[in-house]
């Protein structure tokens, strides 16, 4: 037991002499409020069979203590149940101190100084759960596509869900130079009236009031995506209507560069008359291809300036995955109309099918809308590997 202590309790013994039973009492309690500070501050750990030898002999010591007391004349004169009870309450006191701070005192030695915990290196594995993130809300989505048919085509409109236009027909006769007494000449005109009826190009997707609130970037997201899918879906849709529609090319690549073929078709255009040819489309490869073409093996009339390709004069864009590899278009686009009765909507409901009672939500994208090629000379398509 620590030196100090015991001298401590040496002299507390011989205090008591002359000492009331209430004075007694209160120098046996100041000094067990002592004890309990002192094993408090100086001990941490001990080993389990040393702490019972501390414990045993600050018993003893205790005891020694009480029975000095008993001795005295104070003590003789009125020795009373209170007296017993202190000395078991002191006993029982001391116990459940050290009992207490058992992980506090059981690493420290009899007679040695106290001892610390080895230090290490922390690494990650002294976290326990998961390590704080950095979050990326943007989501990483699938590419739209570079050109939509709607980019390149006029646009009209129709309320009522059918757009009427007239083509004019070959018609009979001609305007000539009349002779002197002769009749003249006469030019009738025929006309075909074509019907475009317009429909729904529409989708939805379904997701979760939770996944909503849980994922704040759903709400900005969703509407992203299925516009991308509506246009791939138009593209789709026009694009089919525009190879059906479209004058087939009767150019071959044989002995000719892809430059070659597109200024072929430009001339047969402008020989129809048709002189308001204003874009040409390929695929990204084909565009690429063009610009990788030698530079000797490459008309005069192909240039490239401020990142701009153009054949005679004409600009060149990419058309993106609706249109199939190797083919292209040249034409005059002022020609081909997107006929809408009701434009492109995003609408949201939690009301739509059992949403309600399933906390679900729907997104609708929508539009009712064709696609009119008004003069089919107009517009020439063609492939590049066509022998």
């Amino acid at each position: 037991m620590d030196e100090k202590l015991i001298a401590e309790l040496e002299t507390l013994k011989k205090g008591l002499e002359g000492k009331t039973e209430t004075e007694v009492k209160a120098a046996i309690d100041a000094f067990e409020v002592k004890v309990s500070e002192t094993i408090k501050t100086e001990a941490k750990a001990m080993f389990d069979n040393e702490i019972k030898a501390i414990q045993e002999d600050l018993v003893k010591q205790i005891k020694s203590v009480q029975d000095h007391a008993d001795k005295l004349d104070v003590k003789m004169q009125s020795k009373s149940v209170e007296n017993i009870d202190i000395k078991d309450n002191l006993q029982t006191k001391a116990s459940k101190l050290i009992a207490d701070n058992i992980n506090e005192i059981k690493e420290v030695r009899v007679g040695k100084s106290f001892q610390t915990k080895a230090v290490g290196d922390m690494v990650t594995a002294n976290l326990t759960g998961t390590a704080p993130r950095a979050y990326n809300f943007d989501i990483v989505k699938f590419p739209s596509q570079k050109v939509n048919i709607e980019d390149i085509a006029g646009s009209v409109s129709a309320p009522n869900g059918i757009y009427t236009y007239t083509v004019e027909g070959a018609g009979e006769g001609s305007i000539s130079a009349q002779t002197e007494g002769s009749s003249k000449s006469q030019r009738d005109y025929d006309f075909t009236a074509t019907d475009v009826s317009t429909d729904f190009i529409a989708g939805f997707a379904r997701y979760s009031r939770k996944m909503r609130n849980n994922l704040s970037y759903i709400t900005n997201t969703i509407p992203m995506l299925l516009r991308r899918d509506y246009y791939k879906a138009e593209n789709s849709a026009f694009q089919t209507i525009l190879a059906a529609a479209a004058t087939a090319s009767t150019e071959i690549i044989t002995g000719k560069t892809k430059a070659e073929m597109l200024i072929n078709e430009i001339g047969k255009l402008e020989d129809a008359d048709y002189n308001e040819s204003n874009l040409i489309i390929v695929k990204p490869t084909d565009y690429l291809s063009i610009l990788k073409t030698a530079k000797q093996d490459l008309a005069s009339a192909v240039t490239y300036e401020g990142g701009v390709l153009r054949v005679a004069g004409v600009q060149v864009l990419k058309a993106s995955s609706w249109l199939p590899a190797n083919k292209y278009y040249v034409g005059d686009w002022s020609r081909v109309n997107k006929v809408n009765t009701e434009g492109l909507s995003l609408e949201f409901s939690d009301q739509e099918g059992s949403n309600f009672v399933t906390n679900n939500i729907t997104a609708r994208v929508e539009a009712q809308v064709n696609l009119a090629v008004e003069q089919p000379a107009a517009v020439i398509y063609g492939d590049f590997t066509a022998v």
